[in-house]
């Protein structure tokens, strides 16, 4: 659907303006721009449309994901970084931290490896693949922190690390859980088991391509702050507290 609703929102984009517009409603412009949208973006599940105060400008945000601007009469549809003309902050940045502040608050956490150190009050969800060399990295800079509460989502790339799945779902079906990734990432000691109980990790995988995860590992941070990619220690506590750029 998501990759549906690019296609038709880049074709939408492309069409004149005069083709695009329709009669203002000057009582309730936000909802007509929806109606609007809607019609013309039929794949999208949800729509939100809010007005700016920039000029005759309506931010549109689809499917909690995809944001886009246009005007009271749908004259137009710009998809793209929208900044203040004073502060030059990226408005279209800060939406996106908000709505990604959202979907961490949704993930399933329940289908992901739980581990608590020291108080755990931060909090961190991981995309990992069990055979990625940066991951295991990752996971020696965790070691150096405290105070954090870690979801791991076993996130195998198929096409890197072919066994990874596998091992995966023996992760999962593992008495301890926390101590099988522990033992395995950081030692390569297999579980002793063939992995056939019910597991997450094919729902995991769909739902890291569904958030746009394309490598390992990839950190979701409470703040709705995204990183693609291993990250020192160091690092990790400034993002943690809140002060990652």
């Amino acid at each position: 659907m998501l990759k549906q609703f690019t296609r038709n929102l880049l074709a939408t984009a492309l069409l004149a303006g005069a083709a695009l517009a329709h009669a203002a409603d000057p009582v309730n412009p936000a909802a007509a721009i929806k109606k609007d949208l809607q019609a013309k973006f039929p794949d999208a599940q949800s729509m939100v449309v809010t007005k700016l105060p920039y000029g005759n400008l309506y931010e549109a945000v689809a499917d909690s994901e995809y944001v886009f601007y246009t005007d009271e009469k749908v004259s137009f549809i710009l998809h793209g970084n929208l900044f203040d003309g004073k502060t030059q902050k990226n408005l279209t940045e800060v939406k996106m931290r908000e709505l990604q502040k959202a979907q961490f608050d949704k993930l399933p956490l329940d289908s992901a490896i739980k581990v608590v150190k020291g108080n755990g009050k931060r909090v961190v969800a991981v995309f990992s693949d069990i055979d990625c060399p940066y991951c295991r990295r990752l996971e020696e800079e965790f070691a150096k922190i405290t105070d954090v509460t870690i979801y791991t989502f076993m996130y195998p790339i198929d096409s890197l690390h072919p066994d990874a799945a596998r091992k995966s779902r023996a992760v999962w079906c593992a008495p301890d859980r926390a101590k099988a990734w522990d033992e395995l990432i950081n030692k390569k000691a297999e579980p002793k088991n063939p992995g056939t109980c019910d597991n997450p990790v094919a729902k995991t995988v769909e739902l890291g391509a569904k958030l746009g995860v394309r490598g390992t590992p990839a950190l979701f941070f409470a703040d709705g702050k995204r990183v693609p990619g291993m990250m020192p220690a160091e690092q990790l506590e400034k993002y943690l507290s809140g002060n990652g750029k």
